[in-house]
């Protein structure tokens, strides 16, 4: 099991302990000499306001925010959870990400979604009726950007007729991707397509359009089901499996480390082999506290 952790750029009510250059590079340094694996960002460029009534929240530009945490740090990797393909030219999105890519030395992890937020679909101009074909379509222009040159393809809003982009990413042939999403759409992609697939604990509350997935049976079923993807599709690559967040905050009020040990194991016999790590904490020092307790009590301790 390997744990990539948050970084919080949803704490907007608190920019001076989590939102500076200083408070990133803080966090980044500390996590790595914890023993984390890799941090993560959410993505958000644009929320409506009755979702954020709701329970949503803002976030820094993914890749921004993680060219910080990579100037801070040499071996921490550096994972988007997830960043919503659709909403962006892939070609564009390519070149964001290959920089990032070279620039930290071939340490990124591109988790991608298809997205579920109607109304920010909308404000930024984006038909939310072909987020899945424009997340297809996706995902396949970049990695044709990342490896060939001469680079013909023509999309729904795009065309290449013969582009060629460099430098080559530092990692080859190009960064993992993992798919985010709990339905069996999103799985077959992940097979199909990526190196990975990234689901995540949800409610219909929480994200009406994405399929729930709130137990440890739920997770099996879906993992079964990859299984049988994997043997249908022919794929011989491992696939690794991330769940995008451990439901036990480090730091919150139900927080057990033997809980969590028992449950990591049981989500390693199942065949994850990622989890994302979110600390509570009131402020960027109880944070970190509580990382370092988990990184301690829980990571340490399984290694």
């Amino acid at each position: 099991m390997r744990y990539s952790i948050a970084l919080p750029n949803d704490r907007i009510e608190q920019a001076a302990e989590f939102l500076t250059a200083a408070a990133v590079a803080d966090i980044a340094t500390t996590v790595e000499a914890a023993g984390f694996d890799a941090c993560f960002v959410t993505d958000h460029p644009f929320a409506d306001d009755r979702w954020l009534r709701a329970g949503g929240h803002h976030a820094l530009d993914p890749l921004v925010q993680l060219s910080f945490a990579a100037a801070a740090t040499t071996e921490l990797l550096l994972h988007t959870n997830i960043y919503v393909l659709p909403y962006r030219n892939p070609f564009l999105a390519a070149k964001s990400v290959l920089s990032l890519d070279v620039l930290a030395g071939g340490r990124v992890i591109l988790g991608v979604g298809a997205g579920y937020l109607k109304s920010e679909f909308a404000a930024l101009g984006v038909d939310f009726g072909e987020r899945n074909e424009l997340f297809d379509e996706g995902i396949e222009a970049m990695k044709l950007a990342w490896t060939q040159e001469g680079v013909v393809f023509e999309g729904r809003r795009f065309r290449a007729g013969g582009n060629t982009m460099l430098p080559r990413p530092a990692t080859r042939p190009h960064p993992p991707i993992w798919v985010g999403g709990n339905s069996r759409a999103a799985i077959r992609r992940a097979v199909r397509s990526a190196q990975g697939w990234s689901p995540f604990p949800t409610t219909p509350e929480r994200a009406p359009r994405t399929a729930v997935m709130s137990t440890v049976a739920d997770l099996a079923e879906r993992i079964t089901f990859a299984h049988k993807e994997i043997e249908a599709s022919g794929r011989r690559d491992p696939l690794d499996i991330c769940l995008g967040l451990l439901p036990i905050a480090p730091g919150s009020a139900d927080y057990d480390p033997g809980r969590c040990r028992s449950y990591l194991r049981t989500l390693a016999d199942l065949g994850v082999t990622w989890i994302g790590v979110r600390p509570a904490g009131r402020d960027r020092g109880s944070y970190l506290g509580n990382a370092r307790r988990f990184a301690d009590d829980v990571i340490s301790a399984l290694r």
